[in-house]
This record gives C-alpha cells, structure tokens and sequence, in this order.
C-alpha cells in the first residue's frame, strides 16, 4: 500500500530527528535549505500540521515540533517504499530479454564465486567473524519486520563471507561482481513482487560456518544463489503476463 509519506515529508521528517531539540518552521526552512530542498514557511506549516495529524510530529512546549516514534519508524518505511517504487519503474523501462541474461548472467558468476569463498570462510573463519555475521542477521530480521529494507544488510552479509575467506583475489572477484550496478535492491524488489524472502537461506549458511562445514556451506549458498536466480526468472514472468 502506498504510504501517507513523499521524500519532502521524510526529508522534513528527518531534520526533526536529527535535531537536538524542537524546531519551528523558520529553522526547518533553514534546515530543509542545506539539505537541497526549498520550502517556504507556510508550506512546512501545512506539512507540519499533516505529520501531527498523522502521529508522526507532536508539539513541544510550543518552542516548534519533535519526532515521535511513530514518525522514527514512517522514515524507514516510507524509505524502504519509495527505493521499491524507483527500482519498480526502472526495471519497467529497462526490462528485456538482454537485461534479464545480464541479471543471470552476474548471479551464475556470483554463484561460481561464493562457493568458494564460503567453502574456504567455513574452514577459516574467526568468531569475531561469525558474531558479525550473526549480528547482521539479527539486524536483517528486525529491518524486515518493520518493512525496511535490507538491501544493505545483504551487501555486507556477502561481504563478511568473502573477506572470511582470507583470499584476497576471491574478495576482489566479489567486489567487482556484488557491485556491477549494484543489483541487491533491485533482487530485493523482484523477490518482494515474487514473495520469497532470504532471512532463512542467510541463516542455513551461518549455521553452517559455525559447524566449520565446507560442504555444508557450499550446499547452502548453491541453493541461496539458485534461488535468486529462479525469482528473477519468475518476476520476468508475472511482469510479461
């Protein structure tokens, strides 16, 4: 569903949890100036009175307005929607069958890849490194329970399994790969259209790196990287029908 929010109220929003106290509308007029967006005071009124109707801003001691928790979490969502929706209209203009082989085309050399690196992080890894993992996961679970996104989360998930693997070449192979464009966002657009979620492949290949389990590793980031290859092959195929 489409959220109550544009980029100006979250731009608004966001003065407002960065300050250090309440501020009214000719500081957020100031405010919103030196991060790019011209609004005259009247306008932020307006919006002010929209986000307090919302829940989002409360007044406060009449010295101007202060975020609430309400409105903390709308920035996140409303950012998460907004990121949604750009990709949505870029792979609708972009769409055809040379961008889909080039989407596969860097998954299926990813997969060549992390199956390495993972095997070599299972026999290798540190676990300074393995609570680092599992902290992102944490973070990727509780970003996904409040509809944010997790695109960065995916980043540096992958990243950490590379880096475990103590060879430099592999990591450089999967840096240039992980950011041909940057794809994760998009991944997680199709896989949002197409209803898969990655929280449980990130999971199984964590466990595995605890056990010390190359195999094991390299089953688990297979089916993780056939997976995303096959929802992109799926969202190919609800968009064109």
């Amino acid at each position: 569903m489409k959220p109550s929010l544009d980029a100006r109220d979250v731009l608004l929003l966001e003065c407002l949890r960065d300050a250090e106290g309440p501020l009214g509308s000719w500081s957020l007029v100031e405010e919103l100036e030196k991060r790019g967006c011209k609004v005259s005071s009247a306008s932020i009124g307006r919006i002010l009175y929209r986000l307090e109707s919302l829940g989002f801003v409360e007044s406060h001691a009449n010295k101007g307005r202060i975020i609430t928790e309400e409105g903390r979490r709308a920035i996140g969502k409303t950012k998460a929607y907004l990121s949604m929706d750009h990709h949505r209209k870029k792979l609708e203009s972009l769409i055809d069958s040379r961008i889909l082989d080039e989407f596969i085309m860097v998954l299926q050399a990813r997969k060549a890849i992390e199956r390495e690196t993972v095997r070599l992080a299972a026999e290798n890894i540190s676990e300074a490194k393995l609570h680092r993992i599992e902290d992102l996961i944490l973070e990727q679970e509780a970003k996904a329970s409040r509809g944010e996104s997790i695109a960065d989360i995916d980043i540096a998930f992958h990243r950490e399994i590379a880096e475990a693997s103590t060879n430099s070449a592999l990591l450089a192979l999967y840096g240039i790969l992980a950011m041909m464009g940057q794809q994760s966002e998009l991944f997680e657009f199709m896989r949002s259209r197409v209803g898969t979620s990655y929280r449980s492949a990130h999971r199984s290949i964590l466990e595995a790196l605890q056990a010390h389990d190359p195999d094991r590793a390299e089953r688990c980031i297979i089916a993780h990287m056939d997976g995303l290859i096959e929802d992109v092959k799926k969202y190919w195929e609800i968009f064109r029908g």
